[in-house]
C-alpha cells in the first residue's frame, strides 16, 4: 500500500473514532452489569407549566352541550337561550357546525357569541359522505 493511502486511511479512522462518541452523547448507560449494555435516550426533565395545567383542568370541568342531541331543557340552560329558541334549534337539526345556528338564522349573533364556547355539534355518522347527505339543503316541495 502506498504511504499516502495509508496516511489517509489512518486519518479517516482516527477522525471517525474521535467523533463517534459525540453522536452517542444523548444516550445513557443504564445497566448495573458491565457485560450487558442497555442504552436509552436521556429523558427530558421538564416540569409542566402551571398556567397551562390550570387551563386544562378548567376546560375539563366544562360540560359541552351537543346541539344535535340535547333536549330542550338542556338547551334552555345555556345563557340567552329561551324556550322558543330551544324549539328552533331542535327543529333545525342536524347541524354540521355550531356556526350553523347563526348562518341558518336560528339564533342571533350576540346570543351565539355567548354560547359558542359551551356548545358542540357532534356528527351522527363516522362517514363524511353520510353526514353531507344529512346537511344538504332540502328541496322545496312542488
Amino acid at each position: 500500500m502506498k504511504p499516502q493511502n495509508l496516511f489517509v486511511t489512518l486519518s479517516a479512522s482516527l477522525l471517525f473514532f474521535s467523533v463517534a462518541p459525540l453522536f452517542a452523547a444523548d444516550y445513557v448507560h443504564d445497566s448495573a452489569d458491565e457485560s450487558t449494555t442497555v442504552r436509552k435516550p436521556k429523558e427530558a426533565s421538564k416540569k409542566p407549566n402551571p398556567k397551562i395545567e390550570a387551563k386544562m383542568q378548567e376546560a375539563a370541568k366544562i360540560k359541552l352541550t351537543d346541539i344535535n342531541g340535547a333536549s330542550a331543557e338542556d338547551l334552555k340552560k345555556l345563557p340567552g337561550i329561551t324556550d322558543a329558541e330551544a324549539k328552533k334549534i331542535i327543529a333545525g337539526r342536524p347541524y354540521g357546525s355550531k356556526a350553523h345556528l347563526v348562518t341558518r338564522n336560528i339564533i342571533a349573533g350576540e346570543v351565539y357569541e355567548g354560547i359558542k364556547k359551551l356548545v358542540i355539534a357532534k356528527q351522527p355518522n363516522k362517514d363524511a359522505a353520510d353526514n353531507a347527505a344529512l346537511y344538504a339543503p332540502k328541496s322545496a316541495p312542488k
